[in-house]
């Protein structure tokens, strides 16, 4: 699986895109507030104001109320922006179109603009630039390391143990960290405030001190929109970007957060309160801001008391002017600026809305559906088989429990099949694989009493020559160490030449080939290899050298389970079993190291591979007919091969005298090749035959078969 790309790691990022948003709150809300009260505050002379150009320059307050019938004579476009290098607002009146304005000097200024002084809402407008503006230095100070961390591990750099075991160990608290940076800032400028309103002497009058009571409400919202934005977007990016690259995948397949449990419940009401709660919250703000009150006026006519409460003066019975006493005083209207004020307002809250349903239904469903996706993904890949795939805890609640115990169940589940896999493995070193395979079971649990099939196999017999004498001269650890040594240079031979071995009797081995009986003769001619290259080793150590015979035939025999509900075992019954067994013992009779039977030279694809030569015909102990036997040559040592292909023929021919009668001819052609092969102890056995009939006569019934009653 290719790994995930390295993403850039946002710190900085986030604290400027949270401030812009806070800011895209907050100062349309101050323009509407002056905008709103600035005849107020005029009136009061609390806003100087100038006219721009070469007209006449009003700097006093005095002026202004004498320039004021000129400034409220006609319609005005009127624009408030925050000048942050003077600390002040300046509020710029223009004249519509079409409409002129003319001063008591006879100037004509093209616009009017109206200062105001440094009043507490400034202070804390400009104390807080300066507080967040210490906290985007911290907030890059801590940063920092991260963003190293995730730059030089996606260029392949080196990373540094002390900047990784930092990024570690304060990776899952960035979220938390950063929205307490801003958190301190936007709370110092909240207590300044809060300071500020508990006495009235900070204000010049009560308009002032209601304008900053309700700057002061929009700032505690958008501050909490601002801190919860940096939070889940900071807490979205650790989860869904980050982990993977700090931690290793054993960590992530269990939670790694030392938080409280969450719930998605929380997620969504969260989500949802982002989305639509505080904005709505910014929205009513504005609303109650863009009202204004009846009991401004001052004495209504009945056009205005028209144009105030509509057609309900005719319902109701109002009456037609709403002078002093009138509890329709207490009423609220909007005018054509509140209009204007109020449409800003939603407009800002509803543009504010869409950036947080879109972020926050972006992350909500990424962190949900992320997870999930991954999750079933792995089920998926778990269920074919593939049992190395974890999933990613990345989050404290259900989806995070949900995926925790996933892990654990796949760990489980592998773990279990790990161990099924090595009980399987060692089952079949005591009942081969093949054995299930021809019994039609797929495992061992399969597997019953009476189970049995039938099937034609070529056995392999094996024996140590010898070995009961030669295990006196050791410890029974010693043993068991030479004689699995000695295993473990034949096992290997049987399995490559598609045999499988049907058990272990001591020092014996008995071995099935199913497939041909060539495999069994390749596997003999290869374990006397063995066999020369074990006593080298075993030389090395002081240990004896030993010998072996094998003995195979090929015929049908029974393969399945025998023995009690207690214990059981696989096993092969057969005659041809036991022939196999009794040709392994006349190895010792004829002085070979491989006996074939003749069912085994004619089953052969191709015979003239081997060198072999034709040994005798013999009755075993349990069989009544007689059995042609053969050996293969090719596993003696090259010195005893060589010299019994250069006496085959002659071989071959003394036997046919001595199957003939011809014993004294016989006898010296046996003769011959003893002297040329004193190795061969099949000669002399021949030359003993002929010897004693010459010596007592031709038995009546001799018909060539040699009767070996005894198992050698």
């Amino acid at each position: 699986m290719k790994p995930p790309r390295v993403p850039p790691y946002y710190g900085l990022r986030i604290y400027l895109i949270s401030t812009l948003i806070y800011y895209l709150l907050v100062t349309p809300f101050i323009g509407v507030l002056f905008l709103k009260y600035a005849p107020q505050l005029i009136e009061k002379g609390e806003i100087n104001y100038r006219r721009t150009g070469d007209g006449l320059m009003i700097t006093s307050a005095d002026s202004l109320a004498e320039n004021m019938d000129s400034l409220t004579s006609v319609l005005l476009d009127t624009s408030i922006y925050f000048n942050p290098s003077k600390g002040d607002f300046d509020i710029l009146i223009k004249p519509r179109a079409g409409t002129e304005i003319q001063d008591k000097a006879g100037a004509e200024p093209p616009a009017t603009v109206l200062k105001s002084d440094k009043s507490p809402l400034t202070t804390s407008f400009n104390l807080q630039l300066r507080l967040l503006l210490v906290s985007f230095i911290i907030g890059f100070a801590f940063n920092l390391p991260f963003k190293r961390y995730f730059t030089r591990k996606r260029k392949n750099r080196k990373i540094s143990r002390k900047l990784f075991l930092f990024t570690k160990k304060f990776l899952l608290y960035t979220p938390m960290i950063n929205s307490g940076i801003l958190l301190l800032a936007y709370f110092a400028a909240t207590i300044y405030m809060t300071v500020i309103l508990s006495s009235a002497r900070h204000f010049q009058d009560e308009t002032q001190q209601q304008i900053f009571r309700q700057f002061f409400f929009v700032s505690i919202v958008a501050s909490v929109l601002v801190l919860l934005f940096v939070y889940f977007w900071q807490k979205h990016r650790v989860h869904i970007k980050y982990i993977e690259h700090v931690f290793t995948p054993e960590e992530l397949r269990r939670r790694i957060f030392n938080f409280k449990v969450g719930k998605i419940r929380n997620r969504f009401m969260v989500s949802s309160i982002m989305t639509t709660f505080l904005p709505l919250t910014i929205v009513i703000l504005y609303l109650f801001i863009s009202l204004t009150p009846v009991a401004e006026l001052q004495d209504v006519t009945a056009e205005q008391v028209k144009v105030l409460l509509g057609n309900y003066t005719e319902l109701f019975g109002l009456p037609e002017t709403l002078g002093e006493g009138s509890p329709y005083r207490s009423l609220y209207y909007v005018n054509a600026i509140d209009n204007i004020s109020m449409f800003i307002g939603i407009g800002a809250g509803i543009f504010v809305s869409f950036i947080y349903i879109f972020l926050f239904v972006r992350w909500t469903t990424q962190d949900i559906v992320s997870p999930v996706s991954e999750l079933l993904s792995n089920m998926r890949l778990t269920g074919e088989g593939k049992l190395n795939n974890f999933s990613i805890v990345r989050t404290n609640d259900e989806i995070g429990q949900l995926t925790e115990g996933y892990n654990e169940m796949s760990q489980k589940i592998k773990d279990y099949i790990h161990n099924i896999s090595r009980m399987n493995q060692a089952y079949s070193r005591f009942v081969p694989q093949q054995f299930l395979d021809f019994l039609g079971k797929e495992s061992f649990v399969d597997i019953k009493l009476g189970d049995q099939v039938q099937q034609e196999m070529t056995i392999l017999f094996t024996d140590i020559r010898r070995f009961t004498e030669i295990s006196e001269s050791m410890t029974p650890k010693e043993n068991f160490d030479y004689l699995n040594h000695y295993l473990g240079y034949m096992e290997p031979v049987i399995r490559n030449n598609n045999g499988f071995i049907d058990k272990y009797m001591g020092d014996s081995i008995m071995a099935l080939f199913p497939e041909n009986p060539g495999d069994a003769i390749n596997a003999s001619i290869e374990m006397r290899i063995k066999l020369v290259q074990f006593n080298q080793v075993m030389g090395q150590f002081g240990k004896p050298e030993i010998d072996s015979g094998i003995g195979i035939h090929i015929g049908k025999l029974m393969l399945g389970v025998v023995g009690g509900e207690g214990r059981m075992d696989g096993t092969v019954i057969s005659d041809a079993v036991n022939l196999a067994s009794r040709l392994e013992n006349l190895t010792k009779v004829y002085g070979c190291a491989i006996i074939i039977s003749e069912d085994t030279l004619i089953k052969l694809d191709d015979p003239s591979v081997y060198n072999y030569r034709f040994l005798d015909i013999v009755k075993v102990k349990g069989k009544k007919q007689a059995v042609y036997i053969f050996e293969v040559i090719d596993g003696e040592p090259e010195d005893i091969k060589r010299l019994k292909m250069q006496t085959k023929v002659q071989f071959t021919k003394a036997i046919n005298y001595y199957k003939n009668k011809d014993f004294r001819r016989a006898l010296e052609e046996f003769s011959a090749i003893r002297e040329l092969n004193m190795h061969d102890k099949a000669t002399l056995l021949y030359m003993n035959r002929c010897e004693k009939i010459l010596r007592s006569g031709v038995p009546s019934d001799w018909d060539g078969i040699e009767i070996l009653d005894s198992k050698f």
